[in-house]
Formats: C-alpha cells, sequence, structure tokens
C-alpha cells in the first residue's frame, strides 16, 4: 500500500497491522525510486545517506521492537540501554562515515570546479522537472550517450560535458538531479553536494515538459527548489521542451527587455534546437563579461 502523503511511523505501524501489507509513504517510495536509479558511487552514497536520515526520524514510537530494553554484562550500552537508542547510535555512526565520504568526494568536484572557473567557460546547468527530457536535450546538445528514458528520476547523478556553439566557442554543461512537487527536505539535504553544481552555474536551462496538463504547477515546483539551494538568483532561460507532443511550432520569445528568455524546441527530434544554439552563443559573452549585472530573466506564462 503506497500513500502519496508523509505517514507517521505509528500511522505506518497500525496502517501495516490492519491490512498485513508492506505500508510505504510518499518519502520511502521517492528513496525507493533512488536507490534503483543510482549509478555512480556519489549517487549511492547520497541515497543511502537520505535512508538513514529517513530511518532515524522514525526511532520514536513507531514500532514494538524499539519498546525493548537491553541490559547485562558487557553490552555497549550498558544496563537498561533501550533498543531505540541502540538503534540510533548505529544509524548515526553510519550517516557520520556517510558524510565524510562524501565531503571527500565534494572536494574533488571543487577542484574540478575551481579548474573550468579559471578557463573562463561558461557554466550552464539543465534544471527541471522530472522526466521533462533533461537528458534527451543533453545527449542532444553534448552527442553524449547518458541513461534517457520515459521515467522518474532517470538521472540522479550530475554529469558534465563540453559542447560547441555556433561562433566556434564551448560551454561546460551540466546535467543535474531532476526535481518533484513536495521532495523531501532530507533528499535536499543528501543531494546538496550535486545541487551546489547548479547554484554556481552561470545559467539554468530550465527544462519544461510542454506537454504535460500540470505544467505550470512543474514550473513553480522547480522554482520553490531553486530558492531552496540558493540559485533563484542565477540567470535563467526557459525551454519547452516536447513540443512534438504538444504539437506546437518551434521558435525562441523574448521578454519586455528583449531578452531571449524561452525557447520551444524539441529534444527528442531536434526540431528547434538550432536557433536555440544560436541564442546560448549570443548570451555567453554577457554573462562571461567581469561586470555583468543583468538581472535573471523572469518567467513570464504565455497567453
Amino acid at each position: 500500500m503506497i500513500f502519496d502523503n508523509p505517514l507517521s511511523a505509528v500511522q505506518q505501524r497500525n496502517l501495516n497491522r490492519s491490512w498485513n501489507k508492506p505500508v510505504y509513504d510518499r518519502t520511502e517510495l521517492i528513496l525507493a525510486i533512488f536507490g534503483q536509479r543510482a549509478r555512480s558511487h556519489e549517487g549511492k552514497l547520497q541515497v543511502e545517506l537520505a535512508s538513514i536520515e529517513h530511518q532515524v526520524s522514525r526511532l520514536v514510537r513507531g514500532w514494538t521492537h524499539l519498546e525493548r530494553q537491553r541490559g547485562g554484562v558487557g553490552l555497549r550500552g550498558g544496563p537498561g540501554e533501550k533498543q531505540i537508542e541502540l538503534d540510533r547510535r548505529m544509524l548515526d555512526t553510519k550517516a557520520r562515515q556517510l558524510r565524510a565520504r562524501l565531503d571527500k568526494l565534494e572536494k574533488q568536484r571543487r577542484t574540478r570546479r575551481r579548474a573550468r572557473e579559471r578557463s573562463s567557460v561558461l557554466k550552464v546547468s539543465l534544471v527541471g522537472y522530472t522526466n521533462a527530457g533533461k537528458s534527451t536535450l543533453f545527449n542532444r546538445l553534448s552527442g553524449a550517450r547518458t541513461y534517457a528514458a520515459d521515467q522518474l528520476f532517470a538521472t540522479l547523478d550530475t554529469l558534465t560535458r563540453r559542447v560547441r556553439l555556433p561562433d566556434g566557442q564551448e560551454i561546460v554543461l551540466s546535467d543535474t538531479v531532476g526535481f518533484v512537487r513536495d521532495l523531501p527536505h532530507s533528499l535536499i539535504e543528501a543531494f546538496k553536494a550535486t545541487l551546489d553544481e547548479t547554484a554556481d552555474a552561470d545559467l539554468l536551462l530550465h527544462v519544461v515538459d510542454s506537454s504535460a496538463g500540470d505544467r505550470d504547477e512543474q514550473i513553480a515546483q522547480v522554482e520553490q527548489v531553486l530558492k531552496e539551494i540558493g540559485a533563484a538568483d542565477v540567470p535563467i532561460i526557459t525551454i519547452y521542451n516536447k513540443i512534438d507532443a504538444a504539437g506546437r511550432a518551434p521558435g525562441v520569445e523574448a521578454d519586455p527587455c528583449g531578452n531571449i528568455d524561452r525557447v520551444w524546441l524539441s529534444a527528442a527530434t531536434g526540431e528547434g534546437l538550432q536557433p536555440f544554439l544560436r541564442v546560448l552563443a549570443e548570451r555567453r559573452p554577457r554573462l562571461l563579461a567581469p561586470d555583468n549585472t543583468t538581472p535573471p530573466t523572469a518567467h513570464v506564462e504565455d497567453a
């Protein structure tokens, strides 16, 4: 039985007893999907850390075995220490070990990031709701063959490639984990190192599934997560993807100041891709300028 909302440990226990079936809430479902999708070593560590932190948060009057007490000579917790305290200690120790390993990987990423910054190459990150087509667009732009599928959270690991623009200049393009409504805060924290790549970008490409019925809600959810990770002030271009499914023609649209802020294309067919690449080439010099004070482009709803 799966619930699309959080359940307390007591609720989960009582429902499990009543129905005699496994019971999962929204957070556990997302964690299960993350566990299936993670491919890199770092991605697997992040999922494991998020899972452990979720378990720790549920060690409060949740299960009957936590009410037992352990005593006797030689036991780690000493006489009378509750099982819940031993479980929490074990999970806390494991979480510290995972954080230490993730910190080491993050230091390595920062070193690579500083090297890219010294090269004065425009850093561009793809963001968007899960299954909006970010990985398909990433493959189309970079020529990579990363995993892309019509499923939630097909990408959990940040992937980075160099992309050559029509004017011969290069950018560094990163594909990131997709967002989702009501994303548990513990997951945002666990993936913070990966999401930092987004906050450090010079430009964000917000990929939107233009054929989705709840498109506007998805846009709002992505903007909320960008605020939470400190990326709300990064310049952004909104890319309305999947125009082949939406029956929309390719094109670009400008804001009242004349800046291109919306692009309509299909990553699957390549339709509308060349005008978009020309937009990137045109924006690149201004975004790299030392005195760049161009305010972030606001999202404008279509009529």
